[in-house]
């Protein structure tokens, strides 16, 4: 009855609840135009903002900046030992891109770096006649001593360094990759005994923090970590290779080292059919380099590298 008594005396009562249900549609219409408005935009102007020179992420380690601009691609030399000699002499710093590494690797980049640089390293440190690019380092194979002593290194980007005889090779391989639209980073490469032994001390702290006791933490963390004087990435010549993790995931970069890495030198050091050979489980990311004559061979006949180093070994 009241209400019926409202309504009589406010005849503009239901007209007024109209138009104000009216203008919250116009808003709530309005507010979804700006949000279109705004996804367009956003799906347009992606693309742009992508391709700009940005820091990547890696899928595990420390990852490079993204060198678009430069002409010699992902990779840019930084030499701090003739650097370093460079400035006590009073001369300029070394440019980036530009290393006697450089200068040593002209037409074929197997044949050259052979010659380039330190290429007397692995023999002088080991006592025989194995070339550096295949000296094998395994648990029963220890880095040479004074092997590391001997080494020039080029640092890349972010940090890293590798073997300064293998980087053209890696440049140039880092090149075809972008060029197919992958994009990697090196995300470790050489490591001195300290830092593996690092490596190595961090594994075991881990274990021990689970619960298990110090031998079986030294046990477990040596079936993830290699024994320092025991990893490739103590030679210099090995490279842990991950994705941007923008521009590239990580099985589009394994996925093209594994058809093309041989091209350039580089094999998939543990694949993970040659476990029992190499006693590592498979690591779609560790490449190391042997040469294009070695990986060729070793990429047709699907063998690891102490396979290969055998059949030369036994080879009359």
């Amino acid at each position: 009855m009241n209400k019926q008594s409202d309504q009589r005396q406010n005849p503009n009562t239901h007209h007024s609840r109209g138009r104000r249900k009216a203008i919250r549609r116009r808003r709530t219409r309005f507010c979804f135009l700006c949000i279109c408005v705004a996804a367009i935009t956003t799906l347009l102007c992606l693309p742009a903002f992508l391709n700009r020179n940005v820091p990547g992420t890696g899928t595990s380690e420390p990852s490079s900046f993204l060198q678009n601009d430069l002409p010699d691609s992902l990779i840019r030399i930084v030499n701090p030992a003739k650097r370093q000699k460079m400035d006590n002499a009073g001369g300029t710093t070394i440019s980036p891109g530009t290393t006697d590494a450089d200068s040593a690797h002209t037409g074929n980049s197997d044949n050259a770096s052979q010659t380039g640089g330190n290429s007397d390293t692995a023999a002088s440190a080991s006592g025989s006649g194995t070339p550096w690019y295949l000296l094998l380092v395994n648990r029963t194979h220890p880095l040479p001593d004074g092997y590391q002593d001997q080494l020039e290194l080029t640092e890349l980007d972010n940090g890293q360094s590798v073997d300064s005889r293998i980087y053209p090779a890696l440049q140039s391989m880092f090149d075809a990759m972008r060029e197919d639209g992958v994009y990697p980073i090196v995300a470790s490469g050489f490591r001195t005994t300290e830092k593996q032994q690092s490596l190595m001390d961090e594994k075991i702290a881990s274990f021990e923090s689970q619960g298990y006791s110090a031998d079986r933490a030294k046990k477990e963390a040596e079936t993830w970590v290699a024994i320092p004087g025991t990893s490739e990435h103590q030679l210099g010549s090995a490279v842990d290779i991950n994705a941007d993790g923008i521009h590239s995931a990580g099985y589009q970069v394994y996925e093209w080292l594994d058809k093309h890495a041989h091209e350039y030198g580089f094999i998939h050091r543990y694949p993970d059919d040659k476990t029992e050979i190499t006693g590592i489980s498979n690591e779609p990311w560790h490449y190391r380099y042997v040469g294009e004559e070695a990986a060729a061979e070793i990429h047709r006949r699907g063998i690891c590298l102490e396979e290969y180093l055998d059949a030369v070994s036994a080879a009359p």
